[in-house]
């Protein structure tokens, strides 16, 4: 890879709109290796690559150790081995993704009846009020 290829520390934040704690802290646990020179950090290829794996784990949910204990295991075992391991990693988190989910809808109904119930009583408050009372 040549200089021009490689991204400045800055632009990788810009590029994935990240801060630069989030960054330095990527690279103190191991998820990220840039090339320094000196102070100065460069992102390749290969961390530009990672650093999209663990976006997207992390939209889906996942931890950060799982994230890096899963990209540990190609440079370890290889491309099938992790294919594997993903498949695992990714029906677990469907299942806590689906319960979630159901939560979130038994909240949201939930909501909708309580909040419907208080408009009935709130109404039924202003029938009650004589005429010249009623908002």
């Amino acid at each position: 890879m040549t200089d021009s290829e490689f991204i400045s520390f800055k632009e990788m934040c810009a590029r994935f709109d990240v801060t630069p704690r989030t960054l330095r802290y990527y690279e103190y646990i191991e998820l990220l290796s840039p090339r320094k020179e000196g102070r100065s950090r460069f992102y390749g290829a290969r961390e530009i690559a990672r650093m999209k794996l663990i976006l997207r784990g992390r939209r889906f949910g996942f931890s950060l150790e799982d994230i890096r204990q899963w990209l540990l295991i190609y440079g370890e075992k290889g491309s099938e081995e992790q294919y594997k391991v993903w498949i695992d990693l990714a029906d677990r988190q469907l299942e806590v993704l689906t319960q979630q989910r159901d939560e979130v809808l038994a909240a949201i109904e939930d909501l909708r009846d309580l909040r419907d119930e208080t408009a009935r009583i709130l109404a039924q408050m202003d029938e009650d009020k004589p005429v010249a009372q009623r908002s």
